[in-house]
């Protein structure tokens, strides 16, 4: 085949399964080439009707000297009552892009634009599951040295508490009040991070989501975006987000000032 497929996959204990293979540019494609200034969907056009990549021109990899990151959109603030915990289907309705000198820069501003801002103080709530609680450790503890305020559920904050990271316990929704929803509704919480087991999550971290979703809190359901969220929060203090163009961007990928 000459031209563009577009390759779905799925990962599941270290082994890579091929979901579907179609004959046709994926949004990717527009994202890519913006990030390395060269209209992908106009060579493989070319190469389909005869010529060749030497013949284009285009036969070097372009690394760019910066970082793009992509970050989905998704309708979860118009239609509550969805999960925003993330499955196979597609749910996303548009997507944004990030470009900075670095990669945690770029992330926080994909981030920003996918109407997710990260905070850069305050309070974070975290509730894990077990699978997850290792990893969680070396995150919280950057947040905590950072001097963001930590709450947990009593299973997550025992576990924070026993690896030498001060926690406050908040009970689960179904155990009373407050609670963790209380905490996003009166404005104490600014960062919300739950990685629930499985795809029927018990109803606590759903309504833990949705809420952070109605009060526009940051949240993250994955212990990678986790540490990412904890990188750029870093860089955001450092350094306010600059501007640059898409032009300006290629120049600088050209070499040129």
């Amino acid at each position: 085949m000459i031209g563009l497929i577009n390759v779905q996959f799925a990962v599941k204990d270290g082994v890579v399964y091929v979901l579907e293979v179609n004959p046709r540019g994926s949004r990717t494609i527009p994202f890519v080439s913006k990030a390395i200034g060269v209209p992908l969907a106009s060579v493989a056009a070319r190469c389909m009707v005869g010529e060749t990549l030497a013949d284009i021109g285009f036969t070097t990899e372009i690394v760019p000297p910066y970082h793009s990151v992509k970050e989905a959109v998704f309708p979860f603030s118009k239609f509550r009552e969805f999960d925003p915990l993330l499955g196979p289907e597609m749910r996303s309705t548009g997507e944004v892009m990030g470009i900075a000198s670095t990669f945690a820069r770029a992330f926080a501003k994909a981030q920003l634009a996918a109407d997710n801002a990260l905070p850069l103080s305050g309070a974070i709530f975290i509730t894990v599951n077990d699978g997850d609680k290792p990893t969680v450790i070396p995150i919280a503890r950057r947040f905590h040295e950072m001097g963001f305020t930590l709450y947990s559920t009593e299973g997550t904050s025992r576990y924070l508490e026993q690896h030498g990271i001060p926690a406050t316990a908040v009970r689960k929704v179904h155990e009373g009040r407050p609670h963790g929803v209380d905490l996003m509704l009166n404005g104490d919480v600014q960062l919300l991070i739950n990685t629930p087991l499985g795809k029927h999550a018990q109803y606590d971290d759903y309504v833990l989501r949705q809420t952070a979703i109605s009060k526009r809190i940051s949240y993250t359901t994955t212990m990678s975006a986790a540490s990412a969220a904890c990188d750029a929060i870093l860089s955001l203090r450092a350094q306010p987000p600059t501007v640059r163009s898409l032009q300006e961007w290629h120049r600088l990928l050209r070499g040129e000032r």
